[in-house]
């Protein structure tokens, strides 16, 4: 499948839950927008756009079942949902384990293995941030200790420490 073709499918997955959508659209949108700017190849992006768009893919499963969307529910419940999710997406099997990685680490802050998931936690920190009102000591922090992109520091600099 395209990126448009699963965009188009896990917005219909959210079942009108604008919020949901807003948020992975706009994860997708800074993912992106920092991998072609970090240049990675086009495997590394597609399986980070997949993910970016996918990352909170419990969501709905996890207000249900825990009443809340904690970031381990998320991670934990994350992997086999996106599995099915995408079982018909033709995707090989190494794209479709690393997706289920980053989907279901993508709120785990130590270990980070590679540029992919350095991203998809920077672009969802970015839109997190943005909805929760993080306050300048938090974005600092996260700045100076987890961002490592050029591309990432540069946007957090600009929407948040101007």
């Amino acid at each position: 499948m395209t990126i448009s073709q699963i965009m188009n499918k896990m917005i219909a997955f959210s079942e009108g839950n604008i919020h949901d959508i807003d948020h992975f659209i706009r994860v997708w949108t800074y993912a992106k927008t920092i991998a072609e700017l970090e240049q990675l190849d086009s495997e590394t992006q597609y399986i980070l756009e997949v993910a970016a768009i996918t990352h909170d893919i419990a969501c709905p499963f996890c207000r249900e079942k825990y009443g809340n969307t904690d970031g381990k529910h998320q991670e934990a419940e994350g992997m086999p949902i996106v599995e099915a999710f995408l079982n018909d997406a033709g995707m090989s099997a190494h794209q479709m384990e690393r997706i289920k990685y980053l989907v279901g680490h993508h709120h785990t802050l130590s270990g980070i293995d590679g540029i992919d998931y350095q991203i998809l936690v920077e672009a969802d920190y970015i839109v997190n941030a943005s909805e929760n009102g993080y306050d300048r000591k938090n974005i600092e922090n996260f700045l100076n200790r987890i961002v490592k992109t050029s591309t990432g520091k540069q946007l957090i600099k600009s929407i948040f420490l101007l």
